[in-house]
C-alpha cells in the first residue's frame, strides 16, 4: 500500500467512489461519514493524509480542521478540504483553518492523485524521526511545541514573463503579508548563492509558462538541484485551471499550485501555509543535523567522542595501507587530574578538559584527528606521520598543555601537565594490525610515561 487515506464525507456513495479509487491505486482508504467520526480515527489510526469534505452533519468542515490541527497527535497528517461551493471565503477560512489544499468538486481525479503524491511525499521526508523514536518523538525533539506567537519575517520572491504581473502580485501580497516581497527575473534565480544565506528566498512564486511554454516547471527542477535553494518551496501560478500543467508541476515537486484568477484572494493565505511547512521542516533538520553532531561530539570539549573515533582511526589505517604510509596514534592523558577536581571542583575539572583540548585542537593540522575517549583521556591520529614527524608533534603537545597555567573559574591559576602514548603504525606487515590494537599499544607506552614519573612522551617499543 502506498499510504493510508481517511475520506471523511458524509455521503455514503461518495465514501464507496472514494474507496473504489484509492484502492485502485493502491492505497488504504479508512471511512468516516462525519466530523466526530473523522476526527477519532485521525487519532487512533494516525492515517498518512485525510480527505476531508467542509459540508459535513454534525460539525462544519473548518471546525473539524481546526481540532486536528489543534492536536499534537494528529497536526502534522495533511488534509485536503473538498468543496463543492465556489465561493472564494470558503475556501481561505478552509486554508486559514489548516487546510493543506481546497479542490472543488466535482475535481478531476488525476489532479487530486498528483496532490495526494505531491504532501504523501513531503509527509515521508519527516517520518523518518517517528520511525526511529515513536509516536513521541515530536515532543522528544522539540518538533511538537504550538505555533509561535512570532515568527520571522521570511522572504518571498516573484518570477513571472512580465515584471508588471510580478508587481501585481506584490502589490496584492502587500496588504496582507509582512513578508519581505522581491520581484526576480529567472536569470536572476538562477544566478543565486550555490549556499544558503540570508538572501536565498523561503518561497518562489513562479509563473508557469515564463519566456516560453513550460519554462516555469523546468525551473522547479533547477532550483531542487542547487544546494541553495533546494529547501525552499516553489508555488506555481497557472494562466488558468490547467489540468494537465498542474499535475505535472506537484509530481516535479512543487509545493503548490494555483490558478491566477485565484491569485487575489489565495495566493496570500497559500503562501503563508507554505511559510509554516518550510519552518517546521527547517527545525526538523536542523534538530536532525544536532543529533548528528552530538553523536559525533564531545559536549564539553567540542572535539570528536569516542564513538566517532575508533571508526575514523579504521579509516585513516586502510588509507595509509592503501597509500603505502606511516601514520601514528596518540594517547594523551592529564596528569593527576582526580585532584583538581577535589581540590578546585568540578567547573574547573571542567574549565582545564576545555582549555587542555583546545591547545590541543590548535597545535595540530586540519587533517588530523582529536578526540575525547575517557575523562581526561585524549586520542590522537597523525596521518601521513612518520616516527621523527611523530616524536616532534608529540613533545610540542606535551609542552603547549605544560608551559602556561590554565585560567579556573575562581581566577586562579593553575599548571597542568599530559602524559603521552605514541603508537605507529607501518605500510609494511603491520598495516593489517587492527586499530584497537594500536590504541592498546599507545595506552601500554602511556602507562610506562605515567611510571616513569608523568610529564613525559613514551613510544610503544614495536613502534620504536
Amino acid at each position: 500500500m502506498h499510504g493510508r487515506i481517511l475520506i471523511v464525507d458524509d455521503t455514503a456513495t461518495n465514501r464507496i467512489v472514494y474507496k473504489v479509487k484509492l484502492s485502485d491505486a493502491f492505497y488504504e482508504p479508512l471511512l468516516a461519514s462525519d466530523g466526530e467520526s473523522g476526527l477519532r480515527l485521525a487519532r487512533e489510526e494516525t492515517p498518512d493524509l485525510v480527505l476531508l469534505d467542509l459540508a459535513l452533519p454534525d460539525i462544519d468542515g473548518t471546525e473539524v480542521l481546526r481540532r486536528l490541527k489543534a492536536d499534537p497527535m494528529t497536526r502534522s497528517i495533511p488534509v485536503i478540504a473538498l468543496s463543492a461551493s465556489r465561493s472564494g471565503d470558503e475556501r481561505c477560512r478552509a486554508l486559514a483553518a489548516g487546510a493543506d489544499d481546497v479542490i472543488s468538486k466535482p475535481f478531476i481525479d488525476s489532479v487530486l492523485m498528483a496532490r495526494m503524491r505531491n504532501l504523501l511525499r513531503m509527509r515521508e521526508d519527516t517520518r523518518f524521526v517517528t520511525r526511529a523514536w515513536g509516536q513521541e518523538a515530536p515532543a522528544l525533539l522539540g518538533m511538537a511545541e504550538a505555533a509561535q506567537p512570532f515568527e520571522p519575517a521570511g522572504t518571498v520572491a516573484l518570477v513571472a514573463s512580465r515584471p508588471e504581473l510580478a508587481l501585481i502580485w506584490k502589490h496584492q501580497l502587500l496588504r496582507t503579508l509582512r513578508d519581505r516581497l522581491v520581484v526576480m527575473t529567472r536569470d536572476q534565480v538562477l544566478a543565486l548563492p550555490p549556499l544558503r544565506d540570508a538572501t536565498t528566498p523561503d518561497i518562489f512564486v513562479v509563473e508557469a509558462d515564463l519566456d516560453a511554454p513550460g519554462a516555469g516547471l523546468r525551473l522547479i527542477s533547477e532550483l531542487g538541484s542547487h544546494a541553495g535553494t533546494r529547501h525552499s518551496a516553489v508555488c506555481i501560478v497557472t494562466a488558468a485551471e490547467d489540468d494537465e500543467t498542474t499535475v505535472m508541476a506537484f509530481d516535479l515537486g512543487a509545493d503548490d499550485v494555483l490558478a491566477r484568477a485565484v491569485c487575489d484572494r489565495e495566493l496570500a493565505p497559500r503562501l503563508r501555509i507554505l511559510l509554516r511547512r518550510k519552518r517546521q521542516a527547517d527545525r526538523i533538520r536542523a534538530t536532525v543535523e544536532d543529533g548528528l553532531r552530538m553523536a559525533m561530539i564531545d559536549p564539553l570539549t567540542g572535539v570528536y567522542n569516542r564513538r566517532y573515533a575508533m571508526p575514523r582511526l579504521a579509516g585513516i589505517a586502510a588509507q595509509a595501507a592503501s597509500e603505502a604510509s606511516d601514520f601514528a596514534v596518540m594517547v594523551v592523558d592529564l596528569d593527576r587530574f582526580k585532584s583538581v577536581n577535589d581540590r578546585f571542583g568540578h567547573a574547573a575539572g571542567d574549565a582545564v578538559l576545555i582549555e587542555v583540548a583546545r591547545r590541543l585542537s590548535e597545535n595540530l593540522r586540519i587533517s588530523d584527528m582529536l578526540a575525547r575517549i575517557g575523562g581526561e583521556e585524549f586520542l590522537v591520529a597523525l596521518p601521513q606521520t612518520n616516527l621523527a614527524d611523530a616524536e616532534r608533534v608529540a613533545e610540542r603537545l606535551r609542552q603547549v598543555v605544560g608551559d602556561d597555567p590554565v585560567l579556573l573559574p575562581t581566577g586562579e591559576r593553575l599548571r597542568v601537565t599530559v602524559s603521552i602514548g605514541v603508537a605507529l603504525g607501518h605500510s609494511g606487515a603491520e598495516a593489517a594490525e587492527d586499530v584497537s590494537g594500536m590504541v592498546d599499544r599507545a595506552d601500554r607506552a602511556l602507562l610506562a610515561s605515567k611510571t616513569a614519573g608523568r610529564n613525559l612522551v613514551t613510544f610503544s617499543r614495536t613502534a620504536a
